[in-house]
């Protein structure tokens, strides 16, 4: 419990909350009702406000933690949104035209088990994707281990290049798309999760 730091004002309508993970169990809601929004990426360019189209995106729920995973092992990322005060959650289902995509999951040896920390370059048709494993933690909210690559129209991923966080680099290549892949550090097999 945290002490009350001053006097609070009424007029302000200031409140105190020695614990914050209870603020709603207290009847208290720090929503100012702002409203969730949906972006979607053009291009790697710039960004179209699509919440209209979501069916619910764009609710007043004071949204505090999103995770963008593959819940339905559909090669397509899906969003849950955690709310404080509004509603627990809400699930939203990828319903975009389906493209090619990978997938892949670390096994560190010389490095932390999972790969926590790494860098992943994809090289897709002369372009280069990168990703890092870092999964999201948020407000009662964590994503699953794994770093997805979108491939478009690509059916394969050229070149794979991992920096372990033990500093090692690893190159896979010509991986097949539309499967999760897990790599293990040092080793230039990979298991296909899909089999």
């Amino acid at each position: 419990m945290v002490p009350l730091p001053g006097v609070l004002d009424p007029k302000l309508k200031e409140f105190w909350v020695g614990n914050p993970w209870q603020i709603v169990a207290e009847g208290y809601n720090l929503s100012a009702f702002e409203r969730n929004r949906a972006f979607l990426n053009v291009n790697g360019n710039e960004f179209l406000e699509i919440s209209h189209l979501t069916g619910g995106a764009d609710s007043d729920g004071d949204g505090r933690g999103v995770v963008a995973a593959d819940f339905r092992n559909s090669g397509q990322l899906d969003l849950i949104v955690r709310q404080a005060g509004g509603g627990p959650l809400f699930c939203f289902e990828n319903q975009f035209p389906k493209k090619n995509w990978l997938s892949v999951s670390l096994k560190g040896i010389q490095s932390n088990a999972p790969g926590i920390g790494a860098r992943l370059v994809a090289e897709v048709n002369g372009k280069q994707i990168v990703r890092e494993m870092y999964p999201y933690n948020g407000y009662f909210s964590q994503a699953p281990n794994r770093v997805h690559f979108g491939l478009g129209a690509a059916t394969k991923i050229d070149r794979l290049s991992i920096r372990w966080p033990s500093g090692q680099e690893q190159v896979l290549k010509d991986l097949a798309g539309n499967r999760h892949l897990t790599v293990t550090e040092g080793s230039s097999e990979v298991t296909d999760k899909a089999k």
